[in-house]
């Protein structure tokens, strides 16, 4: 306030600073008394329009002074952080209202998936004030002169207009409304109050800037903040805590402030669907590069030639890029050196990491992978998985969308061995997505960060022998607690990872309270692997491979004992958790899927140009021409629909994306098996051999029908949603 001061922004003059807590209580600082007059009602009775609009223009003026401040020449240079402001302000209130929910209110889910994805891309940093508004404004009694603005708790340095969306809020509240009257349903015509849009007009006016596109962003952000704020005033309340006697009423206006964040956010959408460019024709090629007899196991290469625009504000805009030369050009950049790096590296190093997988020290992690790993954190082709909207401040990851990644997880799909060596591999990535989202600092220190690091591996353990586990609240496995710890006793099996080495962590679901609603009964804990009573009892087979070091295990938990503190979000959520794990887990599946199809589909072309019989290449045959079709046919439709789901997980949120999820789960995995079963006809004895990778990538096809879900669980859900669509 002193800077502030000293840089001609009216403030009340501060006295002094105590920071001794034995005086009051608390630290606390003084300042001169200020008279005034402070205007409760936006509509300021008993004024003249005109004095209405000197009023309304002074506060305009005044905030345009506070973010002109010079923070170098102020001595505000280290006032708060540089640049990402809204991101940090979104993740900030969605923890807030998370650690305040009392119960499901759908706009703010909606709001939650959202704002993340509408991030602005472009920000000043300035100083803001936080919560400015017209009663955190004195004004001189007689004129319209601003004298001091008061309540600088929430001040830091971050993005201007997200003080002047806050200070327009009253704009869109209608004048009964109990915390703070609004001007919705009054004639600012004839009052002599600006509109929000003629306020934001005069602001950019005064501050000699355009004003910006995605102004509805900004507003439906500071809408679902105060909606947040209400819900923790209404739990407070719920509590006997509350700092407000209307405290018990803000539950029914929390919903009210969502839906006007929310009407926002769609206004949001439409500007964004009316800017997007009409599309042109395409034209697209197809380059497949066969590798000599020394090197069969190299895939197909995929090349497009697009008209779609790649600047960076083109894919934010969201335009379905479904070809690599349509993304932006770093990530494009990284798609190129993540494919030499595959062939460089990955594939040269298949024979012998599949001679590690049979050997007697297959249960071991090979050190061939190991270096290969350490080789492409070197590359800066680590952590590519984690969603952009997950991981806003790129703290653990890429910061790519899930459409970006979906080309590059294609790219790692073509080969079993490579998702490891690029730390993107299951369960890990599951895993570690839910630590960010849901984990505790203590809880992201201990796992998520050796995780990244790549220094040890984990397990997810839900499926169940004596249950169809296919549905989740069929789990029977007991979490009870006892003398501050929680006791976990169940039966798992196909629990991928269990019998790697590294692997240090389980997440593992069970029952908390059997007699609780059919979805809040399970919950999730996070169990190191080294406890007590944690007994593997064998590797399972997938038809008759093991998928060694990581395995598929058949585990016991008998009186298994667990610190509190390792409980994930909270007794009751582990169904939720395990919805939102599930749903990326799956599209990156279906991703890979696409991968080892195009390898599958390129060995084959190379087998049928090379072989004889009949008299006649095997590449004249008919039929071989007709699954060389069938499989390309197939390959691009599961393609679009897979980049079409991720593209609806990054505008809309994963909840929207949920159809889309659910068929590319039946598509892909059928699809995958197809072509590979026509790659293996052709290469007849060849094909089932270990000679060539077909044969896992049948077995990895075939498994995934019935893998997080099987196809007759996804067609139901499909049915389901299209049935209520319908309706």
């Amino acid at each position: 306030m002193k800077a502030l001061a000293n840089a001609g922004v009216p403030v009340p003059k501060v006295l002094d600073l105590c920071e001794d807590s034995r005086v009051i209580g608390t630290p606390f600082y003084l300042m001169e008394y200020c008279p005034g007059l402070i205007y409760k009602d936006p509509s300021l009775p008993g004024l003249e329009p005109s004095q209405r609009r000197a009023i309304y223009t002074a506060m305009n003026r005044v905030l345009c002074k506070i973010h002109s401040v010079d923070l170098k020449a102020a001595g505000l240079e280290d006032y708060g952080k540089h640049g990402d402001y809204v991101a940090r302000q979104v993740q900030t209130w969605i923890k807030q209202y998370r650690a305040s929910e009392t119960s499901t209110i759908p706009p703010m889910e909606r709001l939650i998936e959202w704002l993340p994805l509408h991030l602005p891309r472009q920000q000043q940093t300035t100083v803001v004030h936080g919560d400015f508004r017209l009663d955190n404004v004195l004004f001189h009694p007689e004129t319209a002169e601003v004298l001091a603005v008061l309540d600088w708790e929430l001040s830091t340095l971050g993005d201007p207009l997200a003080d002047v969306a806050h200070s327009c809020l009253a704009h869109y509240l209608p004048s009964s409304f109990p915390v703070q009257p609004g001007l919705s349903d009054s004639d600012l015509s004839e009052l002599g109050i600006p509109t929000a849009e003629e306020y934001f007009r005069m602001y950019c006016l005064h501050m000699g800037i355009q004003p910006t596109e995605n102004w509805n962003f900004y507003m439906a952000f500071s809408f679902f903040r105060i909606a947040t704020i209400l819900q923790g005033v209404y739990k407070r309340s719920l509590t006997g805590h509350a700092s407000s006697a209307t405290g018990e009423q803000t539950g029914k206006l929390t919903e009210f402030t969502s839906n006007l964040a929310w009407d926002f956010a769609v206004k949001e959408g439409f500007r964004v669907f009316k800017e997007m460019p009409a599309t042109k024709p395409l034209t697209r090629s197809h380059h497949t590069r066969a590798r000599p007899q020394s090197l069969p196991r190299t895939p197909g290469m995929r090349s497009y030639v697009t008209s779609t625009d790649s600047s960076p504000a083109h894919v934010s805009k969201g335009v379905l890029v479904f070809s690599p030369e349509g993304l932006s050009p770093p990530v494009r950049e990284l798609y190129q050196r993540l494919k030499q790096f595959m062939e460089r590296h990955v594939y040269p190093a298949e024979p012998e990491l599949q001679h590690h997988q049979t050997s007697a020290e297959k249960w071991t992690p090979s050190p061939l992978v190991e270096d290969l790993k350490e080789k492409a954190k070197a590359e800066g082709l680590w952590n590519l998985f984690l969603p952009v909207e997950t991981d806003p401040e790129k703290k653990y990851g890429a910061g790519l969308t899930n459409e970006e990644y979906a080309h590059l997880c294609e790219v790692m799909g073509t080969s079993l061995y490579a998702p490891e060596i690029f730390n993107c591999s299951a369960p890990d990535t599951g895993n570690m997505e839910l630590l960010v989202r849901h984990g505790t600092e203590e809880q992201k220190a201990r796992w998520l960060i050796p995780l990244l690091e790549g220094k040890a591996r984990s397990c997810f353990a839900m499926t169940e022998p004596q249950v169809a586990s296919s549905d989740a609240t069929n789990i029977e496995s007991s979490i009870q607690e006892e003398d501050g710890f929680y006791v976990i006793n169940g039966h798992k099996w196909w629990i991928s990872g269990t019998l790697d080495p590294r692997c240090q962590l389980c997440v593992f679901m069970g029952k908390t309270d059997p007699h609780a609603p059919h979805h809040q009964q399970q919950s999730m804990l996070l169990v190191p692997m080294d406890t007590p009573g944690i007994k593997i009892i064998r590797p399972l087979t997938v038809y008759g491979l093991e998928d060694a070091p990581g395995g598929h295990g058949e585990v016991l938990f008998e009186q298994v004992c667990v610190p509190k503190e390792n409980m994930v979000l909270g007794p009751g959520r582990g169904f939720e958790i395990a919805q939102g794990r599930l749903g990326p887990g799956r599209i990156h599946h279906c991703m890979r899927l696409i991968g080892f199809s195009e390898r599958a589909l390129a060995l084959m072309k190379a087998r049928v140009k090379s072989r004889m019989a009949f008299g006649k290449p095997l590449v004249e045959q008919g039929m071989v021409q007709a699954d060389i079709a069938q499989s390309r046919v197939e390959i691009e439709q599961a393609r679009l629909l897979v980049l079409k789901a991720a593209h609806v997980m990054d505008v809309a949120g994963n909840k929207a994306a949920a159809l889309g999820i659910a068929m590319i789960k039946m598509v892909a995995p059928s699809m995958a098996y197809r072509v590979t079963d026509h790659a293996i006809q052709a290469f007849g004895a060849a094909g089932p051999s270990s000679d060539y990778p077909l044969a896992q990538f049948f077995t990895r096809a075939r498994a995934l029908r019935s893998a997080d879900g099987p196809d007759e669980v996804h067609r139901a859900a499909v049915a389901k949603m299209e049935l209520k669509r319908c309706s």
